[in-house]
């Protein structure tokens, strides 16, 4: 959960993150290369989130076949 609330941290504010937000992880026992990767994947996620959604990207219909609705999301049957 910890490194949930680093990526939602991350994402919404990145100019936020602070020395604390990396003692946080390392108190939950992440070593400097893990919380590198994490932030690495996590930067990298955002990044071609936001270039699909800028781009209009279309899903592949593989890809459509794996969405599932997210808390809050209208079901619709």
């Amino acid at each position: 959960m910890a490194l949930c609330g680093y990526a939602e941290r991350l994402t919404d504010d990145p100019a936020g993150i602070g020395d604390g937000d990396i003692e946080l992880l390392r108190a939950y026992g992440f070593d400097d290369d893990a919380i590198h990767d994490a932030t690495q994947i996590i930067c990298y996620f955002n990044y071609i989130n936001r270039l699909a959604i800028g781009l209009d990207v279309e899903l592949e219909d593989s890809v459509r076949a794996w969405e599932l609705p997210l808390a809050g999301d209208e079901v619709t049957s």
